[in-house]
């Protein structure tokens, strides 16, 4: 999920950016001041216990504050992320947020910062008391709202300054072109967000082509059981020796080996921006399998492809492969292919069922030319993982 903080004083134009970002990106909007504004003019107890204190200028209770917000997540859940706009305005509400966003099982992407020079700032204000015919528009609140924010709203920034997730923005001039900054800056995080993909299908799917081709246009690692493993046994290691007879009839190795090849390949790449694995998960123990290794790098599977083809189509490419330089020990007959489809339906397809429960799965058609198929999968990978950063 694609989740933002708008931070800025008020009058910084939080709002009319909103507007244009929860468009552009498929937000839900979080507003704390409308939605405290529309609880008022609905005369909700919320409302009327929040009225006196915003009428002020004050801070409403944390405890209100969080019930709004949580109404409004549960009541918005087609969207690709949410924007926070004036939340949070202490560290205690920043401390709240983490809380929030674990519940959802994801984090707040960054916070965003509209830098505005106080002057501006007031004339922003004065002249939109002019027209807005909000109480809390006047000069006395506008200054106490500003001094409320010097006080305890700017030690945020601090907060998130220290996880490495707050950008500052030029708040002045045209209001395209602060948008345009805005969204460069979103651009420039969502790429060194980490991307785990799972590239799902039965033998002769096409799987290693595709994910190799994907590992080269998102800059991820491939990870290949099957080719670590096959290298394995060609470079006859004690490993090769062990996994060797389960190769020769294309049954799935011991689950340790698997995790001793693939922690061995996280480690030799260090500074990666995130992996693609191809052969792995086989079973639903290897998924959960592969969430602990993630986890241990506090990361997790941003989403899993699953190739949609016919077994008659998988089976005529294997028959294929298996008359050319590129053929597996598995390809050689009729029986060990028959063996290795059986092995998907009854153990592997079920992996599917597991990252869908998670929302994480979405399938694509596996059939047609290698070019064809590597679009889908693109866009499905595009669309995919904007929801899922």
């Amino acid at each position: 999920m694609l989740n933002i903080a708008l931070f800025g004083p008020p009058g910084a134009g939080k709002g009319t950016q909103s507007k244009m970002l929860v468009e552009k990106y498929n937000l839900t909007y979080i507003s704390t001041g409308d939605m405290l504004r529309q609880e008022i003019a609905e005369g909700s107890k919320l409302g009327m216990q929040a009225k006196s204190v915003i009428e002020m200028g004050g801070l409403v209770s944390d405890e209100i504050i969080v019930q709004l917000i949580e109404k409004r997540i549960v009541d918005n859940t087609n969207t690709n992320g949410i924007l926070f706009d004036g939340f949070p305005r202490t560290t205690v509400q920043a401390y709240i947020l983490d809380g929030l966003m674990l519940r959802l099982k994801s984090s707040l992407t960054c916070m965003l910062s509209l830098e505005v020079p106080r002057e501006e700032l007031v004339s922003r204000m004065m002249e939109r008391a002019k027209t807005s015919g909000r109480s809390d528009d006047t000069k006395e609140v506008i200054q106490f709202r500003l001094k409320e924010y010097d006080d305890k709203t700017k030690p945020v920034a601090d907060f998130y300054k220290a996880k490495g997730k707050y950008q500052a923005i030029k708040g002045t001039g045209n209001v395209t072109d602060i948008f345009n900054s805005l969204n460069e800056v979103i651009k420039q995080t969502l790429r060194k967000t980490w991307i785990n993909v799972v590239l799902y299908g039965p033998p002769g799917s096409g799987k290693g082509t595709q994910a190799l081709k994907l590992a080269e246009k998102y800059n991820l690692v491939y990870i290949s059981t099957g080719k670590m493993l096959r290298y394995e046994v060609a470079a006859r290691t004690e490993i090769g020796k062990t996994i060797s007879p389960y190769m020769e009839k294309g049954e799935i190795v011991p689950d340790e080996i698997a995790i001793t090849l693939i922690e061995r390949k996280i480690q030799d790449h260090p500074d990666a921006q995130g992996f693609i694995f191809k052969g792995f998960p086989k079973t639903i123990v290897q998924a959960y399998i592969l969430d602990g290794l993630l986890l241990k790098l506090n990361q997790s599977v941003s989403i899993a492809i699953g190739m949609e083809i016919s077994t008659l189509e998988c089976f005529k490419r294997l028959s294929n492969r298996g008359k050319t330089d590129n053929k597996r020990p598995y390809d050689a007959s009729m029986e060990l292919i028959i063996n290795r489809l059986d092995e998907f339906i009854s153990r592997t397809k079920r992996v599917g069922d597991y990252y869908e429960k998670q929302r994480k799965f979405v399938s694509v058609n596996g059939h047609g030319s290698e070019d064809e198929i590597f679009e889908r999968l693109t866009d499905t990978m595009d669309k995919a993982l904007m929801q899922s950063r």
